[in-house]
């Protein structure tokens, strides 16, 4: 049975040949009917990106000169050998010899996709499968959900879209280059039931470094070559404006001048800003100009002391900056710029003090010795019974602290 069944299938091959107006020589019909038992076909599954080209390859390593055939998933024969048998401008051959028949099929399709048959018509017939596998391209990406402008504070939902994939893609969302992981994800299948939609949805909410900040969303996929696809979508974010002034010096010195200098920031830009003092107009607007965010005094007196306010408004609010002006004297200021006598002068009366101390310690030093000096010659005479006596015993110590110092000598 299963020789009548692979002898039908021989058949028709060569039938199918012949009605396309194929040549077959008498030596391809005869080696239908011989072949080897140890012989078999070799083949390997194939991946393309669809639009590509695939290559299928059957190897025999041992062949007597048995004929191959291809035939695709719905069995029609593409090559019997060298022959082509479907009427297909896309398939071509590329090698054709008894160990080897290789074809390619170019610009593939979706619906290319199955499994093929390469056919050694042994007795009975070997074959061996090869699937082909076709990679859908995911179209680029698009961000929707995105409206100019947003207000600080507000609730951002960004949704990021494909179709086409197979299988389905991969979104991924970065922002300052750094990757959002908490994010929705949807698949969803296309109408021709082969390839995927796929959209996923950001939510933050924003503030004003979020300003000029491009949001990023990558579509990953194998038929990209390590190449992603990209959209990106760069926020613009309106908030109020913060103010700061800042001092052309740090210590205002009468008749000198004294730049304001009001920065501020915001989107939209502030513009102009409104400067005053201890809460009304500026007095004495000859001497105090305004040119733009700077207020210039010139000639600064003590009438200048005072708080000055500088405050910014845009369409989305109002902000302010307040200043407190203390004018000082110039020679008060040099004097405190010199040298501090006070800290001088208390160190020199330190040091005085520590060396009269230090006097009056070594004379009470010295005093001591020399009274017991004394007391040490008067010895003798405290134990004599009468004045003269007591007179020639000193005489005595006197001698012997003479001989002594003689004898030191």
């Amino acid at each position: 049975m299963i020789w009548k069944r692979s002898a039908v299938l021989r058949f028709y091959s060569v039938c199918g040949l012949l009605l396309q107006g194929k040549h077959i020589n008498h030596s391809s019909i005869i080696r239908l009917h011989q072949g080897s038992q140890g012989q078999f076909p070799l083949t390997q599954n194939v991946t393309v990106v669809e639009g590509g080209t695939a290559i299928l390859t059957c190897r025999v390593d041992q062949n007597d000169n048995t004929s191959l055939q291809w035939s695709n998933p719905a069995q029609q024969t593409l090559y019997f050998d060298d022959k082509k048998a479907l009427r297909d401008n896309r398939i071509e051959l590329v090698r054709a010899s008894w160990h080897e028949l290789s074809i390619s099929v170019s610009d593939v399709s979706l619906s290319d996709e199955g499994q093929y048959t390469c056919s050694l018509f042994t007795m009975p017939v070997k074959t061996s499968k090869a699937y082909l596998t076709v990679l859908g391209v995911p179209e680029k990406p698009q961000i929707s959900g995105f409206s100019s402008p947003v207000m600080e504070g507000d609730l951002m939902q960004l949704t990021c879209k494909t179709s086409g994939s197979k299988p389905a893609a991969d979104i991924r969302w970065f922002k300052n280059d750094k990757e959002i992981k908490d994010v929705k994800y949807l698949k969803e299948e296309d109408a021709n039931r082969k390839t995927f939609t796929v959209s996923s949805t950001l939510d933050f909410r924003v503030d004003r470094s979020d300003d000029g900040v491009a949001v990023i969303c990558r579509v990953d996929h194998e038929s990209l070559n390590a190449t992603p696809q990209v959209a990106m979508q760069v926020l613009e974010i309106h908030y109020t404006p913060s103010v700061k002034i800042i001092p052309s010096t740090p210590f205002p010195q009468e008749g000198q001048p004294l730049i304001l200098t009001c920065e501020s920031k915001g989107k939209p830009l502030p513009e102009p800003v409104l400067w005053t003092k201890d809460g009304g107009e500026l007095p004495d607007p000859d001497r105090m100009v305004v040119s733009g965010r700077e207020l210039n005094i010139l000639f600064l007196n003590k009438t200048d002391n005072g708080t000055y306010r500088c405050e910014a408004t845009n369409t989305i609010g109002q902000s302010s900056a307040e200043y407190v002006l203390i004018v000082h004297d110039p020679n008060a200021l040099a004097g405190q710029n010199g040298p501090d006598h006070a800290l001088i002068g208390g160190i020199v009366a330190v040091v005085v003090f520590v060396t009269l101390c230090s006097i009056f310690l070594l004379g009470r030093y010295l005093a001591r010795h020399k009274g017991t000096y004394l007391t040490n010659e008067a010895k003798g005479a405290e134990d004599a019974p009468d004045a003269d006596t007591a007179i020639i015993n000193a005489e005595g110590s006197q001698v012997n602290a003479e001989e002594k110092k003689e004898y030191f000598i």
